[in-house]
């Protein structure tokens, strides 16, 4: 068995329809699982379930077959965590805390810890309480990183942060993933879900709505494709070639589900002297929309 986490039937009630309600996921070893759903939806609930801070009304969930409560102290050596919400030793200053959770965990060594200082452009010198949002993500982000642990479970871990270090993050995501790190993420950044994720759990009000491979979505989506042409006669041309092609002066729009006709399309487009071509559509958050619906 690969699960290095089970969950089964997991609720968690807090009465009033808050909280989650028969979750049933697993990830496999070296898997990156990406949790997606609005603020309310339960992820950050399901994760401090994981970390055995409260306990289940029903259902379990194990981490490399340890219950989750039960075992939470054995659990949480092993796993880099970040919560949602950083609560930091203000007084401390970004290098004192991260010695000082260095010495929690019995880490002799803060190699890793200053690489990624260096990653982040972490000035780790001035006290947590002085610190922006941004500055503080980071400190919380070299605190869940830096003993290279096995399993990391990430809640919104790029709140705060700028296009660079969300960028920064992602490449960091990726090599972890490489190293054979299992991840569970929780984000509302769409482009880093579908650029680290091997699955994503879609979340609605406490329940899934879906767990689907990021390849499949990503293949089952419909995407537009815009040619500009040279001339009308062009492009009237080329939408007479392609059934369902919509056509207006000298642009053409085709929208295509899949793959497989696409070598085909470009072809076609080519023999006609495309000038100009654009792709709208087929992103994760499409898909994230399509399950919510218009109601929400």
């Amino acid at each position: 068995m690969n699960h290095v986490i089970d969950v089964q039937g997991l609720t968690k009630d807090y009465g009033q329809g808050r909280g989650v309600f028969g979750l049933t996921f697993q990830v496999e070893r070296g898997e990156v699982f990406g949790f997606l759903g609005p603020n309310g939806a339960g992820k950050t609930t399901t994760i401090r379930q994981l970390m055995g801070f409260i306990r289940p009304t029903a259902g379990r969930a194990t981490i490399l077959g340890m219950d989750c409560f039960a075992r939470a102290a054995a659990i949480q050596a092993h796993v880099g965590y970040l919560p949602g919400e950083l609560s930091l030793m203000d007084d401390l200053t970004g290098d004192g805390f991260l010695r000082f959770m260095a010495n929690m965990r019995g880490m002799a060594d803060l190699g890793a810890a200053g690489e990624l200082k260096e990653l982040f452009r972490l000035d780790g010198r001035q006290r947590l309480r002085k610190m922006s949002k941004g500055t503080r993500q980071k400190v919380g982000l070299v605190c869940a990183f830096m003993a290279r642990p096995d399993l990391l479970l990430l809640d919104e871990p790029t709140s705060g942060l700028d296009p660079l270090m969300q960028s920064r993050f992602v490449e960091l995501l990726l090599r972890e993933k490489a190293r054979g790190a299992t991840i569970l993420l929780s984000s509302h950044m769409f482009e880093e879900l579908e650029r680290t994720c091997d699955r994503v759990a879609i979340l609605r009000a406490g329940r899934l709505a879906a767990v689907e491979r990021t390849e499949d979505l990503r293949r089952a989506r419909t995407k537009r494709y815009r040619f500009s042409f040279p001339a009308p006669e062009a492009a009237a041309a080329f939408a007479a070639a392609w059934p369902g092609a919509a056509r207006e002066g000298s642009g053409v729009t085709v929208a295509l589900t899949g793959r497989d006709e696409l070598p085909r399309l470009l072809c076609l487009a080519a023999e006609g002297q495309v000038s100009d071509m654009a792709v709208d559509g087929g992103s994760l958050e499409e898909a994230f929309l399509g399950y919510y619906g218009e109601e929400d």
